[in-house]
């Protein structure tokens, strides 16, 4: 037990939270940018070496089932060494892995290297961290920066995606990911000189709080500890249908959209560095949406904002196939309009909910749910590649997931809003 005692009321000016946030989100948003590299790399590779979409989808699957399994991990070993030390370590992972992709000339090399050390560096930057870091350092507006940390991802791939595409067409898929390790690797100072593991490091009380804590001890066996946390949330209905209505998540946004919607655009006629576009307007709105996400998150049920925001994404993909064209119109503008403010959205009531059933160990849960959603992606990723080689559309795919959205609306409906007694 950590022991608190009453301070004088601080000053808000300057808190080393904010600073905190900011970095772990620059983090993020390098973490984000790798997201989405896979959509626009598929032509290139599939150019050079001829793979297939199925086995370029299998190393993307790979990442994605990487970067879930990692989530809860992460939180964990972040209280057995600290947040500092984690996130360094992990953007070094995601260099590592980007730079040496460059060499690969083989599928299983890319799935070894992108898929492994890529997914495995991302993961411990996934919102999880976000969770982490906003449970220790802020008391007050904790929806509010979990909205914004959220978005983080997917303002990575708004920074970076256009020019990504650009560099892709004009110099190459090389360069491209030599940016990407540039970014991880250009971050590290950033964690190493401004983030803390806790408020106490620096003695202050988390922002909004009104006692200071003292640092508590590090967490051994943070391996040990991530199980049982798992077998414990394991034993109850909410964690089964948070997790399965983020599996659906992940299969209709990280799977399906950031993996799949460029070639699929370009399958109309529409050129990818357009489609790439599109999907970084998706990017500017999703900032948006995920953060009035987080503020409703901290006014209303966090299971009936989910069940809204599932709805909407799946009648949104029910029409996708009947508005993609060659140019860009304004069904489409609409489209990219209204998924960008509900792609993340469900992130918050999601932790919300993780912390109202959990508590300390929310985090750790997150991660574990955050896995079921990657495990959505990677399947949606994999099978939408191999349906794609197999019928030569993506139309059965988009229509299967705006029926998995309706049950993932179901799901969260049925998640109990009452915590454990």
């Amino acid at each position: 037990m950590s022991e608190a005692i009453r301070v004088p009321r601080q000053s808000v000016t300057g808190h080393r939270a904010w600073w905190v946030a900011a970095v772990t989100g620059t983090a993020i948003v390098v973490a984000g940018a790798c997201s989405t590299l896979p959509g626009i790399l598929q032509g290139p590779l599939r150019h050079d070496f001829g793979w297939s979409r199925g086995s370029i989808g299998w190393a993307v699957s790979v990442n994605m089932v990487l970067y879930g399994l990692t989530a809860p991990y992460a939180a964990a070993l972040s209280d057995r060494f600290g947040v500092r030390r984690v996130v360094a370590a992990a953007l070094l992972t995601v260099a590592a892995g980007a730079g040496l992709t460059t060499m690969a000339t083989a599928a299983w090399q890319f799935t070894l290297l992108w898929g492994l050390l890529v997914g495995a560096g991302t993961g411990a930057l996934s919102m999880t961290l976000g969770a982490a870091v906003t449970d220790r350092w802020f008391a007050r507006h904790k929806g509010l920066v979990t909205g914004v940390l959220s978005a983080a991802s997917v303002l990575g791939q708004m920074v970076f995606l256009p020019g990504l595409s650009w560099v892709i067409d004009h110099h190459g898929w090389r360069p491209a990911l030599g940016t990407v390790t540039l970014a991880a690797l250009a971050v590290v100072p950033l964690v190493v000189l401004v983030l803390r593991d806790h408020p106490a490091d620096v003695g202050q009380r988390p922002y909004g709080g009104r006692v200071f804590a003292a640092k508590p001890a590090p967490v051994p066996g943070a391996a040990r500890r991530t199980l049982t946390v798992l077998g414990e949330a394991g034993r109850t209905a909410p964690f089964w249908l948070l997790a399965g209505a983020f599996a659906v998540c992940g299969a209709s946004t990280n799977g399906i959209m950031w993996s799949h919607f460029a070639p699929a655009a370009h399958d109309h006629g529409m050129p990818v560095t357009t489609a790439s576009t599109l999907l970084a307007g998706i990017g500017v709105f999703n900032v948006a949406g995920t953060v009035a996400s987080g503020w409703l998150t901290d006014r209303r049920d966090a299971r009936r904002l989910l069940a809204v925001f599932f709805t909407l994404r799946g009648l949104l993909l029910l029409v996708l196939p009947l508005i993609m064209t060659a140019t860009v119109r304004a069904p489409m503008l609409a489209f990219v309009v209204l998924f960008g403010l509900l792609d993340l959205a469900t992130i918050p009531p999601a932790i919300a909910l993780c912390r109202l059933h959990w508590g300390e160990d929310s985090a750790i849960v997150f991660g574990w749910t955050n896995a079921a959603h990657q495990l959505g992606a990677a399947l949606a990723a994999l099978l939408a590649g191999a349906a794609r080689d197999a019928f030569g559309t993506y139309d059965p795919v988009w229509l299967a997931l705006a029926a998995a959205c309706a049950a993932a609306a179901l799901l969260s409906l049925a998640v109990d809003h009452r915590p454990p007694r």
